[in-house]
């Protein structure tokens, strides 16, 4: 290794923008997007607990879009993000078990701003696929420093990484890399390096930094942080305080970390702008903050109701700052309904680039660089849920200026059993949600509804096997070898003993080497058979109990689609395997 220091009906297309800005001024771009930290997570926010000065800071200087959303997981924001369009589109429909994949005929901002002459660069989370042709520097990013998966301490990231946030195992175009520091620290690192390399270069870039905290685990936080917030009656603003003491004394320490991981995160940004000023890129840097979706603990979002995976209010709003001192004036504030599928649209606008993808989302920028600017009505859907497919009503959101329409039916569930139980909030007069009025006014639920229905009906149609998943191709030279990990198979869960297989494409046939890796404290003590299945080969061998690595020998392989199937037999039961990493000769 290394060593590194639409309006939604009908859909909105944006083709050829008119820019605001001339060729030779195009802004550079920096998106900011932590991992599960909430909207009340900011000082700026109303929490009073959590020292975010630096984002403060940036806020205070910013434009906003006050009423903000994101999708209530990971990967629904981070392909309607790199897209603009709703990531039922995208075949990326979950987070796990082959469902955060994104189809690679989507184009994505950094293949657009790449096209438009920009340099592009990604530092810290994807989690739109893993192997080829889903990397992101299959899609557009010239740079790449990331780890695997949903986040490290994940069975994405390599056994030797040890669930380490410091000193991490990270991927640099592809290789691993052993990095030195707290991982968010080593993203930073990396980004800003990069902006200096283009702004010597004198080249327009994009750089998009999703930090992977502060999503659990919390076992490796930085410890000066954490034994500063330990200090601090996190619970003060917590809805539900445990009694007991010795949750509360839990529920202390998992505060204390989190909030430690958000105020490094903040004291990263400070170098950022810090970098900016250093090098006179801030005036036309456009500088983006925001976060993927609601927090991971039930805690403090303002008036909002709920937490990471809900369709409420405090697990799908975001705060959206835009930081661009030659065009938008600090604290510019408008309230219309904007969403993660407006940003790409919204940055082909800034930036005089085009894409030929119809995009759901549209520019806000004319709202933000004009307050006489009236934006047409407009409604935004947010839906995620387990499972291979979207099922209609199941855990979604539609709302317009003033009322929503949610089925809360629980993010983690395949579908919902009998009759949906829609509410109906007027969001207007009841933002916290508690007023549900979906029996008193039946002429603004069935206008939704039939809305949610067209929704379902255009994007579940994009495309032939519309929620088909993307299969990962092996056997040619932009990777090899690939390694294969339980976040991308297809099986029921990702967990230790589960099963699942993977579903490939093989591109040329051949010979290819499959390395097995057993995780420890997983694997039988006692001998086990491995069993291998992929197209017509099928092979079995006795291991010895314990084993943590084997390499089968010259699999063959055709071209065309694989399924490969590797269980591990021990007293009549089956497991699945860590990882397998297939090389072809």
């Amino acid at each position: 290794m290394k060593l590194l220091q639409s309006t939604l009906f009908p859909l909105a297309a944006v083709l050829l923008l008119t820019s605001v800005v001339a060729a030779d001024d195009r802004p550079n771009v920096v998106i900011m997007m932590t991992d599960d930290q909430g909207i009340g997570d900011f000082g700026v926010m109303g929490n009073s607990l959590i020292d975010t000065p630096n984002i403060d800071k940036l806020a205070a200087g910013s434009a906003s879009m006050t009423t903000f959303y994101v999708s209530p997981v990971c990967s629904p924001t981070r392909a309607s993000l790199m897209t603009g369009r709703y990531n039922q589109r995208t075949r990326c429909i979950d987070t796990w078990i082959g469902r955060s994949m994104m189809d690679t005929d989507e184009d994505t901002i950094a293949e657009a701003l790449k096209r438009a002459g920009y340099a592009t660069g990604l530092f810290g989370k994807w989690h739109l696929g893993d192997c080829y042709p889903m990397r992101p520097q299959d899609q557009g990013f010239d740079e790449v420093l990331m780890h695997l998966g949903g986040g490290l301490a994940q069975p994405s990231e390599p056994l030797e990484n040890a669930r380490r946030y410091t000193d991490p195992i990270l991927f640099h175009n592809g290789e691993p890399v052993q990095t030195k520091g707290f991982c968010t620290d080593v993203y930073f690192d990396a980004g800003l390096k990069f902006i200096e390399e283009q702004g010597a270069a004198k080249k327009p870039f994009f750089v998009y930094l999703p930090t992977n905290a502060p999503h659990g685990p919390y076992h490796d936080v930085p410890e000066e942080l954490r034994l500063k917030y330990m200090e601090r009656d996190l619970l003060e603003l917590e809805v539900h305080k445990p009694k007991d003491e010795k949750r509360r004394a839990q529920k202390q320490d998992q505060l204390a970390r989190i909030a430690a991981m958000i105020e490094n995160e903040d004291q990263n940004v400070g170098r950022l702008m810090a970098k900016l000023t250093e090098l006179g890129l801030l005036d036309n840097t456009l500088v983006i903050r925001m976060n993927d979706n609601g927090p991971n603990t039930m805690r403090y979002v303002g008036e909002m109701r709920g937490m990471k995976t809900h369709t409420h209010e405090g697990g799908i709003r975001s705060p959206l700052w835009m930081h661009w001192p030659a065009k938008l004036r600090p604290g510019t504030e408008r309230s219309e309904l904007a969403a993660h599928i407006d940003i790409m649209p919204t940055l082909l606008e800034a930036c005089s680039a085009s894409s030929d993808a119809k995009l759901d989302g549209i520019s806000f920028l004319p709202l933000l660089l004009d307050p006489e600017a009236k934006a047409k009505p407009r409604q935004i859907v947010i839906q995620s849920h387990r499972g291979n497919e979207v099922v209609r009503y199941h855990h979604f959101m539609i709302r317009n200026k003033r009322w929503k329409l949610v089925h809360p039916s629980g993010f983690g569930k395949l579908n919902f059993e009998g009759e949906p139980e829609f509410e109906l909030y007027d969001l207007m007069n009841d933002p916290t949600e508690q007023n549900n009025l979906v029996g008193e006014n039946e002429k603004v639920f069935k206008r939704l509804k039939k809305a949610y229905d067209k929704w379902f009906d255009d994007v579940s149609s994009t495309r032939p096997d519309n929620y088909a998943a993307p299969r990962i191709i092996i056997g040619t030279p932009h990777e090899n070898p690939t390694a294969l990990t339980r976040q991308d198979w297809r099986g029921e869960s990702w967990r230790p003993k589960s099963i699942g297989n993977w579903q490939l494409e093989v591109a040329k046939a051949g010979l290819a080497d499959i390395e097995v890796i057993f995780e420890p404290g997983v694997i039988p003590a006692a001998p086990f058979e491995l069993a291998l299945k992929v197209q017509d080969h099928a092979a079995s061998q006795a291991v010895p109990g314990g084993t943590e690595r084997l390499i089968l020998t010259d699999v063959p392989l055709t071209a065309g689609p694989a399924t490969l199937d590797l269980e591990v037999i021990a007293d009549n039961e089956k497991q699945g395997v860590y990882q397998a990493i297939v090389t072809f000769k």
